[in-house]
């Protein structure tokens, strides 16, 4: 696999002690949006638009910063790509307890999200700033809850690993900014993901996840011919999709919708630059993102498609703009799955139903094993 979040997983997210937590999450999953079709029940509900006003807040408060960027440019240095990683360490940490907090007061059970730290993190709080040197992360597993009947929130940080020539080869085989990147270069990683399945057959599956991957290397030699100079280079990636068991056109309209508004927000719809965008926008659009979830999350031996689709995009240059489209991008999870649980999760369904929930679960395995 050539993604940069399996070199999270290879370095450290899948230990031993959580391997029996995500094999059961995998089997937990679930596929392609097939089934009984229901009519729509209701227009936007006010909850969603009180969500999703949030996120539209949220949303133009950050692409103001990233609009500004040039005027703030000539007051303060521009940020390092060291200053931009830590910077977005430090916000997945404080965005993982908000998430947990959330998803506890929804779920209304008494089952709470278990707590595993390991590494540099085994120690730590939320309260105490992300460590500067070592891994580590936090998993957070809860089961058997009214709406989630398994789900998982899990912060990985990876700082100075090795790069293998393999995985060399592969970043600077898809990116040409990392043309440089070889064997035995630095390379640090955070990443904040997202599995949640319900108990309701009515309400859809949600995994999302964002990251960063910076590497550094010495390519170049410095101008006074004493030896190499370091350098450093930094990426995005992340998205959000869902998988229903059953088909509401509400909620699939719903889904779709904020996550275009959020990209429309920080890039062209059409795909092409602007001088004028918060972002330089290159091949990075709504249109673009939704077609890259629709073509990874594809099932080529049933010609299906994992679920309805979202937004995933990867080697995204880290910028000042690039965080903070990243940062909403996580900002916006629960509010467009949160309203979609709120008007399903009361509703009945029968234990025929059920079982087609339980065996599209079983669907997942073809995705996750062979191809993801």
């Amino acid at each position: 696999c050539d993604s940069n979040h399996c070199v999270l997983q290879g370095e450290g997210m899948i230990r031993s002690k959580m391997a029996a937590v995500l094999l059961l999450l995998v089997v937990l999953s679930t596929t392609v949006h097939v089934g009984a079709f229901f009519s729509p029940v209701s227009s936007v509900s006010s909850l969603y638009c009180n969500y999703r006003n949030q996120e539209l807040s949220a949303a133009k408060a950050h692409t103001a910063d990233a609009t500004a960027l040039t005027t703030e440019n000539e007051k303060s240095p521009t940020p390092t790509d060291d200053d931009i990683f830590r910077d977005f360490a430090t916000f997945l940490q404080s965005t993982q307890q908000s998430i947990i907090t959330q998803l506890e007061q929804m779920d209304g059970s008494e089952e709470t999200f278990t707590e595993d730290r390991w590494g540099i993190l085994q120690d730590q709080t939320y309260q105490d700033e992300v460590p500067t040197a070592g891994s580590g992360g936090i998993t957070r597993v809860l089961q058997g809850g009214n709406v989630i009947e398994k789900g998982a929130c899990s912060l990985t940080l990876i700082q100075d690993g090795t790069l293998t020539a393999e995985r060399a080869a592969a970043i600077s085989g898809r990116n040409d900014a990392a043309l440089g990147v070889k064997a035995e270069d630095t390379y640090s990683a955070a990443a904040l993901s997202i599995v949640l399945h319900t108990r309701s057959p009515l309400v859809p599956t949600f995994r999302s996840d964002v990251r960063i991957f910076l590497v550094r290397t010495t390519p170049t030699t410095s101008d006074d011919g004493g030896g190499e100079e370091e350098d450093t280079m930094a990426w995005f990636g992340g998205g959000a999709d869902l998988t229903p068991y059953y088909l509401f056109d509400d909620d699939i309209r719903d889904f779709h919708a904020m996550q275009k508004e959020l990209c429309d927000g920080y890039f062209s719809p059409s795909g092409s630059d602007d001088d004028d965008e918060p972002v330089d926008t290159g091949t990075f659009s709504y249109a673009t993102m939704k077609k890259n979830c629709d073509d990874y999350f594809y099932l080529p031996a049933r010609s299906e498609h994992r679920g309805v689709g979202g937004t995933f995009y990867d080697d995204m240059t880290a910028t000042s703009a690039t965080l903070a489209f990243t940062k909403s991008m996580a900002e916006s999870w629960l509010p467009s799955w949160l309203p979609i649980v709120q008007r399903r999760k009361d509703m009945e369904y029968t234990d025929q139903q059920r079982q087609w929930q339980l065996l599209r679960r079983g669907r997942d395995l073809e995705v996750n094993l062979p191809y993801d």
